[in-house]
């Protein structure tokens, strides 16, 4: 149990810390905004409290530091400046370090991570000990906040602790002496103020030598706690009518910390219980309050807070926090009824039971088919119709929205921005475009490649993008989208372009091209992919060294995608990516080349044509067709893959279309849609040309998946 707590703890503190980031970058733009600073609080002080609860000692020392410059940021205190962001930053990068190595099981700190974190706790400390000094003559000048409503008897209005005490008739009697109880009060700290009520003497003939009449109002300054001062009348309390109020200039943190607890299903009194605005008596005096009036009037329960704020328990603000953290939690608690956290690892087995359903589906279907049993083949049909409603809401688990993955990106253009004197800014769209799961977490750190490239080499520093005319921020745009069955993921800056000159002159001496050779645009932008390849003038901490870019398109190329560069010179580049949209199940269009099934992705199929006499015969000539007026080249899959038999006497066109582009695909025979489960290849047939991967049908035999980017590619180059 602690193990699947730790790491649910480890789960939801890559969101929290994620959270701290977006807050920081933002605070940049808006140092006032106090949503973003409550926000920002509320996130480490959920890592500190959660940590001390799975026993991350590290975590829960480190946090809390940055939890009380936080709060004294909160009460403006401590004004949100640069140096206060990046040393916030600095800190939660750190934090993300130490609860790497908890995850790992790592009983101490490595010496640099230690190191580290005693100089950065140092830098916060360094930034509490100079706030406290400066405030400390101006809380001795401040004037008391106005008092709110207060229980009745004369009271001071020092800000201090408000003790309303009564003792009860047989304190005397039960050998307790009201006099030592207010005597160790004073122990705890400095009575401001005490009045001695008598309002409950009776006439000295109905005296009573043995019973006790008097109550107090009592203010305490002092640094402890709600339940710290109501346990010194621990033994009285149940002979004594008690209530005890924070200081004015508390209110708001007991509602700040009411409003930083963890979201459960907890009722109002408990609430403020767990907020530490009231003791565990006070709440059970309150609700046996709420039940005597019931009883009384018949006319159902009075509301909890009224009653409390009657009694003179809590203040009205510490009421109507824990009323808006109860509605938070209601809604929290109907959020999470909707959703559930589902282990990746169970998820994959699912697709993959899913993805051997549908193969066991079309063995059914060809048997049923064979047999010719008509009420065989209803039931075949009724199953195959499920299993597809059963594979798409399966994979529609696995999409996820890309956005997220674009917010990573903030942080490195802010930090780019600031080492190299740049103004940059990240612009991003389509950030609800989903693709699956597995596509998005192996598409992070090619598109990391790519936006560094885009902050570092293509946006110009402010003096020179304003000598050319440009205002002086530079952007790097973000945008996602759905094309034909693919997702498009373009990273473009308004940059200086890609440098046709240098490319064309490191291309020479790398042995790339020949002198004279030339070269379209997208051949000479396609060289920037191969290893070692560079046109920075200067090697930077982030690039320059010809290390990435070959990374980039090999990742892609291994996700079935394929990347392509735009550029023009002065006005800036785009890297455009089209990625699949899922790599494990997808519908399919089989075909027949020699006796070989092949089966090509439906959503880049267009339409189906009978290649004519005339455009047979003229094979040997060219490789286009006239389509309705329109040239369509085609790749005759038979000779691309060197089939050995007799060309069949009848051959069909497939026409699909690719980032815009037609071409049409020759083969022998059509068979139609089929579900297709992705097999990826051995690594042995991995670099085959024109094959994406493979799939096995119904009958057992394997077909293979054509790769249509690459066989588009193959007419380009043509």
């Amino acid at each position: 149990m602690e193990t699947e707590i730790l790491q649910t703890f480890l789960s939801e503190s890559v969101e929290l810390l994620q959270e701290m980031e977006d807050s920081l970058l933002s605070l940049e733009n808006s140092p006032n905004d106090q949503d973003r600073i409550n926000s920002l609080f509320r996130s480490v002080h959920t890592i500190k409290g959660s940590s001390g609860i799975v026993g991350i000692e590290s975590v829960e020392k480190f946090t809390h530091g940055i939890e009380n410059l936080l709060s004294q940021a909160r009460d403006g205190a401590i004004p949100i400046t640069g140096g206060i962001i990046e040393l916030m930053l600095e800190c939660r990068d750190h934090i993300s370090s130490l609860l790497e190595f908890a995850s790992a099981g790592e009983a101490e700190l490595p010496a640099g991570v230690a190191q580290r974190d005693r100089a950065l706790t140092a830098k916060v400390n360094s930034l509490l000990n100079g706030a406290a000094a400066g405030n400390e003559p101006k809380e001795k000048a401040q004037t008391p906040k106005a008092a709110g409503p207060r229980p009745e008897g004369d009271k001071a209005e020092t800000d201090a602790w408000h003790i309303s005490l009564r003792f009860g008739r047989d304190v005397l009697r039960n050998g307790m002496d009201p006099i030592s109880f207010l005597n160790y009060l004073g122990k705890l700290g400095e009575i401001t103020s005490l009045s001695t009520l008598c309002d409950a003497m009776p006439a000295q003939a109905e005296m009573d030598p043995e019973s006790c009449y008097l109550g107090f109002e009592i203010d305490l300054r002092s640094d402890l706690d709600k339940k710290a001062i109501s346990d010194v009348f621990e033994f009285v309390k149940d002979d004594c009518a008690i209530h005890i109020l924070p200081p004015h200039s508390r209110i708001d943190d007991y509602v700040e910390l009411i409003r930083g607890l963890p979201e459960s299903d907890t009722m109002l009194g408990e609430i403020l219980v767990r907020g530490k605005a009231l003791t565990q008596s006070e709440l059970e005096q309150a609700l046996k309050l709420q039940k005597a009036g019931a009883d009384e009037d018949h006319r159902g329960k009075a509301l909890i807070g009224e009653i409390m704020v009657n009694a003179g328990m809590v203040y009205p603000e510490m009421v109507d926090a824990a009323l808006e953290k109860q509605k938070k939690n209601l809604v929290a608690k109907a959020r999470e009824a909707l959703t559930i956290r589902i282990d990746a690892a169970k998820l994959d087995v699912l697709v993959n039971l899913v993805g051997e359903l549908v193969i066991s589906s079309a063995n059914m279907e060809q048997h049923s088919q064979r047999i010719k049993d008509g009420a065989l083949m209803e039931s075949s049909s009724g199953m195959l119709r499920l299993v597809e409603e059963i594979r798409d809401s399966a994979m529609k688990i696995r999409m996820v929205p890309i956005g997220d993955t674009f917010s990573r990106f903030n942080r490195v253009v802010r930090d780019i921005s600031r080492d190299f004197g740049k103004e940059i800014e990240l612009a991003v769209s389509g950030g609800d475009t989903e693709l699956d799961k597995t596509v998005v977490e192996k598409i992070n750190d090619p598109l990391m490649h790519l936006v560094r490239n885009a902050a570092d080499h293509g946006i110009e520093k402010p003096e020179a993008r304003v000598e050319a005319g440009k205002p002086p921020k530079g952007i790097v745009r973000l945008n996602a989208y759905h094309d034909a069955g693919s997702i498009v993921i373009e990273v473009s800056d308004d940059g200086r372009g890609l440098n046709r000159g240098r490319i064309t002159e490191k291309a020479l001496n790398a042995g790339l091209i020949s002198q004279g050779q030339t070269l379209s645009d997208r051949e000479l932008f396609g060289l920037i992919f191969e290893p070692g390849f560079s046109t920075a003038e200067e090697v930077t901490k982030l690039s320059g060294r010809g290390v990435g870019m070959d990374v980039v398109k090999r990742n892609i190329e291994g996700l079935r995608g394929t990347v392509e560069v735009e550029s023009e010179d002065g006005r800036g580049a785009t890297v455009r990516i089209r990625l699949p949209l899922t790599l494990a199940i997808i519908d399919g269009f089989m075909v027949d080349v020699d006796n070989s099934f092949y089966v090509i992705p439906l959503d880049m199929v267009v339409e189906c044509v009978e290649l004519s006499e005339a455009d047979r015969e003229a094979a040997n000539r060219r490789s286009y067709m006239n389509l309705r007026g329109e040239v369509l080249p085609y790749i005759r899959l038979r000779e691309y893959f060197s089939a050995e038999g007799a060309a069949a006497s009848h051959e069909n066109v497939v026409i699909v279309q690719y980032a815009g582009q037609k071409t049409g695909l020759v083969v022998d025979e059509l068979y139609g849609e089929v579900q297709t489960v992705i097999k990826s290849l051995g690594k042995v047939y991995r670099d085959v040309k024109g094959i994406s991967g493979a799939t096995i049908m119904g009958n057992g035999r394997v077909a293979l998946i054509i790769d249509v980017p690459r066989l588009v590619q193959t007419v380009d180059a043509a």
